[in-house]
């Protein structure tokens, strides 16, 4: 696979997957059709890993100061390498969102693919649903594969890792949500590439996870660590919490972990470092 891979984006994902894969990483400024054709003709690749993107400084109310930069690296760029991929006859894998759906947890089920993204609140969730919804229609003729990245959790430290983000916070919500646990993300997004998969993914663990259920596991190794529950309302932000479905990916071949399966393990490696 290394030699057929380019992953573009060296953040957080992006970086992961360049070890995981041990391909090459091309950080080079992507703004138009010129500067992707010179990445591929330098690197040659059959798959292009887009994974550039942008969620704020700091979190994803950063993207309202930074409205230019915010459409360019998640909604003009990903269209751009769709153009590209397909004139070069190459595999493009697109890492979207799973934050761009309204959850009535009363009344849905875990999202599946199927329904077309309704969260337009924040400028972060519509700058990546004006990207998926034009590969969506692509990805119907086209070699296109788009996974939905929902909370990356990983067993290594780093500013985007939530459970980085937990420690830091000591103050979370309790409400159920579906999170990506990095490690499994890598060996499904191995997985689909092998079966060629096309069309959007959901990739995420299987079931919910509760904040304070990872807190909880954490503070057994961590004694002296203390955090408090606070009401959604306290939070006082702009944010969509939801459960998507793992039915789709399941059906091709993969294992789907249930969260309950990652806590531990990820916590014990996460101490490590």
């Amino acid at each position: 696979m290394r030699n057929r891979i380019l992953i573009l984006g060296k953040g957080f994902i992006g970086e992961r997957l360049r070890e995981e894969f041990s391909c090459a990483v091309s950080t080079a400024r992507i703004a138009t059709f010129a500067d992707i054709t010179s990445q591929i003709q330098k690197y040659k690749p059959q798959i292009l890993i887009n994974c550039i993107g942008h969620t704020g400084a700091g979190n994803v109310d950063g993207c309202e100061l930074a409205l230019d930069k915010t459409l360019s690296a998640n909604t003009y760029v990903p269209i751009l390498l769709a153009e590209a991929a397909y004139r070069n006859k190459i595999k493009l894998v697109h890492l979207s969102s799973g934050c761009i759906f309204h959850y009535n947890y009363g009344r849905q089920r875990p999202i599946t693919e199927n329904p077309i993204p309704d969260y337009y609140d924040l400028y972060y969730s519509r700058s990546k649903i004006y990207a998926e919804n034009v590969l969506r229609e692509l990805s119907k003729r086209w070699n296109i594969l788009i996974a939905r990245v929902r909370v990356p959790l990983d067993c290594k430290p780093h500013p985007k890792n939530l459970l980085t983000k937990l420690i830091n916070y000591k103050k979370v919500i309790n409400v159920p949500n579906s999170v990506t646990y990095i490690p499994d993300f890598v060996q499904a997004l191995r997985h689909l590439i092998k079966v060629d998969a096309r069309g959007i993914y959901n990739v995420v663990a299987q079931g919910e996870l509760r904040y304070p259920r990872l807190l909880d596991i954490y503070c057994k190794y961590v004694s002296d660590f203390q955090y408090k529950v606070i009401n959604l309302e306290q939070l006082n932000l702009t944010r969509t919490n939801l459960i998507l479905s793992t039915r789709k990916l399941e059906k091709t071949g993969f294992k789907v972990r249930a969260i309950d399966e990652i806590l531990k393990e990820c916590v014990q490696e996460y101490l490590k470092y």
